[in-house]
């Protein structure tokens, strides 16, 4: 089916979505994810074409692959997406105008929701249990990188929809070319609004060449800063988790910062790093201070590039800073606003810290992985804004809705 067509059938779908009650939605839920489960064979299966067409030292392999494991894990996110309430139809604000005249502002689906992705096929399910709880549409643009799990997934969940007797059309997966790409970033009138996951350049390239709305998620340049009041034992655990946990994911340390006074303890806060062989690209101070207590083949000198970027990987670079206000430069120059951490006692400079940096969660003395819409309370999430428009931080259901003001009177007329 031409992109076209397909959008002018989701448009039309979406709009019977107002229609169906909660508990219509609910059932649909949960009826996908026992649908996801039963059909972990089939999915995996196909996602397996898919793994085998990238290479496994590719950092995105990871993010690809799906697992007995995982599958179950998604199904768990969205039967929590069905147990949680309904974002649509809240009353945010209400008044009385001296003429009598009633106003509400109620909170809406936006409509038509285009989510462009690379190789995560759990965002396929992520998204559609998010769209429909808050009464949205959904068109996914995915890569070509994982068009086979992509599809067997759309298929699972139209199966479902149709069971249902719903309109199949309120999820569209589109070719993964990229004449589909320029047609959904120019489809006004069709798409509400368009939500990249991926890589830098991806969001980039979305945010440049859109004519309609863009939150921008996914981007994870994160830092955090060993303060000279940290716990050195607190520091080795979250350095450890955030960088090792899952290194392919945007939440995962990327810079650790420390202040000059703790160089001693470097070596013990990286000392659990070559379980996963975690290279590190270290500057000339923190060079110093791990030559000889950590492998020499994991040791390397960092440079320019080592800082501001997002590693995806099982690479984290170290720089050292003097003070407090220079590790606060050094974050803001390059972080991506995304997830930020400081491991300090002292408690004037996480007060401080809250209030300095810039970006979407700030931790003091807690590892940046928890940045996460499940994680947050929030069910699964669509992806993680690194902006202020809108949306901030884990976007969920309430961030999937809009408003309108709805306005009641008795004829009143305007002088």
């Amino acid at each position: 089916m031409e992109v076209k067509k397909q959008l002018e059938l989701t448009l039309k779908a979406s709009r019977k979505l107002n229609l169906l009650s909660v508990e219509n939605i609910n059932a649909i839920l949960l009826d996908v994810a026992d649908a996801a489960v039963a059909n972990t064979e089939a999915i995996l299966a196909e996602n397996q074409k898919d793994l085998a067409r990238m290479d496994p030292a590719d950092p995105k392999y990871d993010r690809l692959k799906l697992t007995a494991e995982r599958i179950v894990g998604i199904a768990d996110d969205i039967r929590n997406v069905a147990s949680l309430p309904s974002p649509v139809g809240r009353v945010l604000s209400e008044t009385v105008r001296p003429n009598g005249m009633r106003i509400k502002k109620v909170s809406v689906a936006f409509g038509v929701i285009g989510i462009i992705y690379e190789a995560r096929p759990n965002v396929t399910f992520d998204v559609f249990s998010l769209c429909l709880k808050s009464g949205n549409a959904c068109v996914l643009k995915g890569g070509s990188d994982a068009i086979d799990s992509n599809t067997a997934i759309v298929k699972v969940i139209h199966g479902v929809l149709e069971k249902h007797g719903i309109d199949k059309n309120i999820l569209a997966l589109l070719p993964a070319d990229r004449e589909a790409t320029a047609q959904i970033l120019n489809a006004r009138g069709f798409v509400d609004l368009i939500i990249p996951r991926g890589s830098q350049g991806l969001i980039e390239f979305v945010r440049k060449n859109a004519t309609i709305p863009v939150i921008e998620t996914g981007a994870g340049i994160c830092h955090t800063y060993f303060d000279e009041f940290g716990d050195t034992a607190k520091g080795k655990e979250i350095v450890f988790n955030s960088k090792t946990r899952r290194p392919s994911v945007c939440n995962s340390l990327d810079c650790l910062v420390i202040h000059e006074s703790r160089l001693g303890d470097l070596a013990e806060i990286c000392s659990k790093l070559p379980e996963c062989n975690v290279v590190v690209y270290a500057d000339e101070q923190a060079h110093n201070a791990l030559e000889g207590n950590y492998p020499s083949t994991l040791l390397e000198w960092a440079n320019e590039e080592s800082f501001g970027t997002e590693f995806l990987d099982y690479k984290m670079s170290v720089k050292t800073v003097s003070s407090f206000d220079e590790a606060l430069d050094h974050i803001a120059e390059y972080s991506s606003k995304h997830s930020e951490c400081i491991v300090t006692e002292n408690e004037q400079l996480q007060d401080l810290f809250r209030k300095l940096v810039d970006a979407s969660s700030v931790y003091c003395n807690v590892s940046t992985a928890f940045t996460d819409g499940a994680q947050f309370g929030l069910g699964a999430e669509i992806g993680i804004s690194t902006q202020k428009l809108h949306a901030r931080g884990p976007m969920a259901l309430e961030e999937l809705t809009s408003y309108k003001w709805l306005i009641d009177g008795e004829g009143q007329v305007r002088n």
